[in-house]
């Protein structure tokens, strides 16, 4: 199994615009659930901390295998999601590891 973990830093210029960003894109990644084939599980969680070094949202997905996260990254419905909150994001960081 390969663990997909993302994690963005968002756009927003007032604390609302922020916590709205936040949850679309908490919002949008949950509708790929039982949508991809191979993606076992998926997760995304909103930060907690407000610390000035910390992401805003973190996705962490499981996929059956490496294959089924390759699938993944080309997939019309997690394409029309990037492409859907593309002008949100700031910064992005990804780790992606086997897990055994």
């Amino acid at each position: 199994m390969i663990r997909h973990i993302v994690m963005w830093r968002l756009a927003g210029e007032t604390a609302d615009e922020q916590r709205q960003a936040r949850e679309r894109v908490k919002q949008a990644f949950e509708t790929l659930r039982g949508r991809i084939p191979g993606l076992r599980d998926i997760e995304v969680g909103i930060d907690l901390s407000a610390a000035a070094y910390a992401c805003d949202v973190v996705l962490v997905a499981d996929f059956e295998s490496q294959q089924a996260l390759d699938g993944y990254a080309t997939h019309p419905e997690h394409l029309r999601v990037r492409e859907e909150l593309a002008a949100l994001r700031i910064a992005r960081h990804q780790v992606d590891y086997q897990r055994l």
